[in-house]
């Protein structure tokens, strides 16, 4: 159901990883007079939010409960393995599960990769957050999976990473409560999906003239047909040319 009265800003969540700059911008530019309030949340916290009201739209980690809210996939991050720059697993450009085999591989309580099954040796406890993870891992106490934008978010000097073929992915998309489809709502889905301004599923474009219509333009309105021009060699008075001499 679309909204009859779009509100004074327009309240976009993200989760951490998530980069929706690029759209912001685009926004501002075509909504001047509507303010877009970005809402950092959690991964866990994102559905919730979005269900009580505080956030118009997310762009968050899949799955999402379909029975409640819509969802545009945008993504599918690749899963890489965070390590010590002077780590053994550094040798290789990519990396699968069983190369962990032999280590210890941090399973944060944020995880957003839902392994069935971690690979190799299980930490003492877990750490409570990614950030927390990766502060074991700069301490030598383990290796951790993430989706590449986390290892970027949480980027240390004394840290890389390697891809991780064979593991769990994790997908992001923009999503709303199905019920709260607002016009503004569709704004941002025309700027995620790169619609133009003048794009024809806009919402002020003005209504294509019907065929029904163009057909009943009065004649009068009509180009009038092209007067045939006469045939080369033909006087335009219908005389005749002068007769030749005969030899």
């Amino acid at each position: 159901m679309t909204g009859s009265e779009a509100p004074s800003s327009f309240r976009l969540a993200y989760v951490p990883g998530a980069t929706p700059g690029k759209w912001v911008r685009i926004w501002n530019e075509r909504l001047p007079d509507v303010p877009l309030a970005l809402l950092p949340v959690t991964a866990a916290e994102a559905c919730d939010v979005l269900r009580a009201g505080d956030a118009d739209a997310g762009v968050l980690r899949l799955p999402v409960d379909r029975t409640v809210f819509s969802a545009i996939p945008l993504y599918t991050e690749t899963t890489v393995v965070v390590v010590p720059k002077d780590h053994l697993l550094t040798a290789a450009d990519e990396v699968t599960v069983e190369d962990l085999a032999d280590e210890v591989v941090l399973h944060p309580l944020d995880d957003v990769l839902g392994w069935e099954r971690l690979p190799g040796e299980p930490a003492f406890e877990r750490p409570a957050a990614t950030a927390d993870a990766v502060e074991l891992v700069a301490a030598g106490i383990g290796v951790l999976a993430v989706p590449q934008s986390l290892a970027r978010l949480h980027h240390r000097k004394d840290l890389t990473y390697r891809p991780l073929l064979d593991a769990p992915r994790s997908s992001v998309a923009l999503s709303w409560p199905e019920e709260a489809h607002t016009d503004l709502v569709e704004d941002f889905i025309g700027i995620v999906r790169g619609r133009t301004v003048n794009s024809t599923r806009g919402r002020t474009q003005p209504a294509a003239q019907p065929k029904e219509q163009r057909r009943a333009e009065p004649a009068a309105r009509r180009k009038p047909a092209a007067r045939q021009t006469p045939r080369s060699g033909t006087a335009r008075t219908g005389r005749r040319g002068k007769p030749r001499r005969r030899s």
